[in-house]
């Protein structure tokens, strides 16, 4: 990827990490949505547990 081309694909393999603007911007990117991907994994697993304790009842 040459200085000033533009990125054709959000994948962590095609980025260019080389340049600070890109990485900071993919980085805090990516960082987002694994905190929001696990707290929903998180609230789904208690919803499940929280039934499954219900259903015992």
């Amino acid at each position: 990827m040459l200085h000033g081309e533009t990125v054709h694909s959000p994948l962590p393999q095609d980025l260019p990490w080389w340049m600070p603007d890109h990485f900071v911007f993919f980085g805090v990117l990516y960082a987002v949505l694994g905190i929001i991907g696990l707290g929903l994994a998180w609230t789904v697993y208690k919803s499940w547990q929280d039934a499954k304790d219900h259903a015992e009842h």
